[in-house]
């Protein structure tokens, strides 16, 4: 097991110095950083001042080490567009994005699997069949259009939900939520399941066509052949046994949903660090787009190895196979 996560860990940072190398390179090929930050009415001296102070004179390999030596640190330079620390814009939005992708996460999985196993369980029943047709709907449509489209329903039309912003929030030990207002619950509704909506069709055909291929098995047969209910079955024998690459894709679905969460919060102008990315793409703003895209690999290979380590909790035969090879 030591070996497994040692392994998986040393992955990881090859993954995270590879994204570390394409996020430089954006430094080294798209826009003038002296320009971006002093204009172009600045004199020569102020540029070759400039220049001095952010090391742009040494060799390209030393500019590389120095970059990955500063991004362990969290330190990415300062913003073209804002002038300021890119490690403060994102800790100011990152709260923001992460309370939006979890709550989109946690309606992804409990409808998700709830509604799998209802139409695996009941799959020649009305309701099964109609949820199966709907689930197209989330599959189907564009992201951006699910959201203008609740936007239009709740919010035009009903007035119900509000259709921008992350309104009031309560600030905890630092953190401002907006799960501790009622304002801010209306207000992260609309999103959260406007970015989930897809991750949770997905996690429910995925469950319903596991749960379908477990209820085939043979031990399913003479486990009902031992007199088990139908909820012990189904429950306690099925389910766990779909959950295996069920988790998998959560875990990566977890991702996407952080790493597309650019669409959602500029349709909902949701003050996040996608809408902060949207807004650097606009300007060419490279410290903060190179910042973004190390901090969304970050949270894959995290993602990635929780993953990897849950596989041993969940099947028992990942623990006897490898226990066995040694």
């Amino acid at each position: 097991m030591l070996a497994f996560v040692i392994r998986r860990v040393l992955q990881a940072l090859g993954v995270l110095l590879v994204v570390g190398f394409i996020s430089f390179c954006m430094f080294q090929f798209m826009g003038d950083p002296v320009e971006g930050l002093l204009g172009q009415e600045a004199t020569e001296e102020q540029r070759r001042e400039l220049i001095e102070r952010l090391g742009l004179e040494d060799p390209i390999p030393v500019q590389f080490v120095r970059f990955v030596g500063n991004a362990v640190q969290g330190d990415f330079g300062l913003s073209y567009r804002l002038a300021r620390p890119v490690s403060e814009l994102i800790l100011e939005r990152l709260p923001a994005t992460l309370e939006l992708a979890f709550v989109s996460a946690i309606i992804a999985m409990a409808l998700g699997i709830v509604l799998g196993v209802f139409t695996a369980i009941n799959r020649s029943g009305f309701a099964a069949n109609f949820i199966m047709t709907a689930s197209l709907i989330g599959v189907s449509l564009p992201t951006f259009l699910i959201g203008i489209l609740l936007i239009y329903v709740f919010s035009v039309q009903l007035g119900w939900l509000p259709s921008f912003g992350r309104g009031e929030t309560v600030e905890f030990f630092g953190w401002r939520s907006n799960l501790g207002s009622w304002d801010g619950l209306r207000s992260i509704l609309l999103p959260a399941i406007t970015l989930g909506l897809y991750q949770m069709t997905l996690i429910m055909r995925l469950v319903r066509a596991e749960m379908l291929e477990v209820l085939r098995q043979d031990y399913i047969r003479f486990a009902r052949a031992r007199g088990l209910s139908e909820r012990a079955v189904n429950f306690g024998h099925a389910l766990k046994n779909t959950l295996v690459p069920v988790v998998t894709v959560t875990g990566l679905q977890l991702g996407s949903i952080i790493a597309f969460a650019i669409v959602t919060e500029s349709v909902f102008q949701w003050p996040g660090v996608g809408f902060l990315f949207i807004r650097s793409v606009e300007f060419v703003d490279v410290p903060v787009m190179a910042a973004y895209l190390l901090l969304i690999g970050a949270l894959f290979v995290v993602i990635n190895l929780i993953v990897d380590l849950l596989y041993f909790v969940i099947d028992p035969r990942l623990r006897s196979d490898r226990a066995g090879s040694h």
